[in-house]
């Protein structure tokens, strides 16, 4: 298994651009966010939900990410924990108060932000990440949160 510096630092190698930068800190979040609104979405078995009642996908998938981020840095798991329940609550109020389904407006947003994420590639010049590995799809999201880290001087 890499480890969480081997991990960030290959995909920085394919974000270096300040424009590419900053197109990923529009976008990467709203993809992830747009991810657990379309898990939010989904049918979830009604025993589970009556026996767990915040559970649903998403949360799962949220639960998920963060074990698997605590794997690769304890304290970088703790950070995204309440970025992951900020995001499922405005989901949660999302899907509450705009009166459109909750996956039309994900799947709108997820389109102009992997739109927007493709832009920011052809600024690169490098092709993303994940075309390479998979797993990249998860680094995304640590890696913005490690530059905060690293900007506060906090070590991950």
């Amino acid at each position: 298994m890499r480890t969480t510096e081997q991990w960030l630092t290959e995909y920085g190698v394919s974000h270096r651009n300040p424009a590419n930068k900053s197109i990923h800190w529009i976008c990467v979040p709203v993809i992830v966010w747009c991810a657990l609104g379309f898990m939010w979405a989904a049918p979830f078995p009604d025993g589970l939900r009556s026996a767990l009642p915040a559970a649903n996908w998403a949360s799962l998938a949220a639960l998920a990410v963060v074990v698997y981020y605590a794997f690769l840095s304890p304290r970088l798991s703790l950070g995204v924990l309440p970025v992951f329940i900020v995001m499922l609550w405005s989901i949660h109020e999302v899907q509450r108060r705009v009166p459109l389904p909750l996956w039309i407006i994900c799947g709108v947003l997820f389109a102009l932000a992997w739109i927007g994420q493709f832009v920011g590639h052809a600024i690169e010049g490098r092709r993303p990440s994940f075309f390479k590995d998979l797993q990249f799809l998860l680094i995304g999201p640590l890696w913005l949160l490690a530059d905060v880290y690293r900007r506060a001087g906090i070590r991950y």
